[in-house]
């Protein structure tokens, strides 16, 4: 049974030069953690808003360290520094445009400028690369979706895709705790729980 991997990018000039220290990719691991009932392993970076130095760390990320899953963080506004998501495009082998579509959708439920975003989903080789926000809170919103007062889900989040895009690459089957998010396989998809 392979492992499932998952690479972690922090796209930002300060926190990879130590003006300020990366929030990104603790809140990552602190959301994977509590969200994933699937064993895995994590290869993280923290590089700087420079368009080589993310597609090489995309590249290593799926080509030699094999990562089923790549969540970027930061760098997918409008600003001439953002690159992120021209990056994460020039390395792909087919984009995923519903992932943008829908991380733009749960963060126009928070502010308006969410349009501004330009964040996007692609598929390199057998790994899915996911570009989110650059704030914590944007991120858990962006991975859990919009929840009413109730805790009910009013607009899903995209990791609710995403443990069925992986199986579809012929990765691991991921299971997730559904009281963070639930995934979404058809039910030709499923494996009976084990545990």
């Amino acid at each position: 049974m392979n492992m499932l991997r998952i690479g972690l990018v922090s796209v930002s000039d300060r926190a990879s030069s130590g003006v300020y220290q990366d929030k990104g990719i603790p809140a990552l691991e602190d959301w994977l953690t509590r969200a994933l009932a699937t064993p895995f392993v994590i290869e993280s970076r923290l590089i700087p808003d420079e368009q080589p130095l993310i597609e090489q760390a995309l590249c290593e990320l799926v080509d030699e360290m094999g990562c089923h899953l790549v969540l970027t963080t930061g760098g997918t506004g409008p600003a001439r520094r953002d690159v992120t998501p021209d990056a994460t495009l020039a390395i792909a082998d087919r984009e995923m445009p519903g992932f943008g579509e829908q991380m733009r959708q749960i963060s126009l439920h928070f502010v308006p400028t969410a349009i501004l975003s330009r964040q996007t989903g692609v598929i390199r080789k057998q790994a899915l690369i996911l570009n989110l926000p650059g704030q914590p809170k944007s991120i858990q919103e962006t991975l859990e979706g919009v929840k009413d007062a109730q805790g009910n889900t009013v607009v899903h989040g995209i990791f609710a895709s995403v443990p069925y895009c992986i199986q579809l690459l012929d990765g691991p089957y991921i299971e997730t705790h559904a009281s963070v998010v639930a995934a979404f396989r058809p039910k030709s998809a499923r494996r009976d729980a084990t545990i």
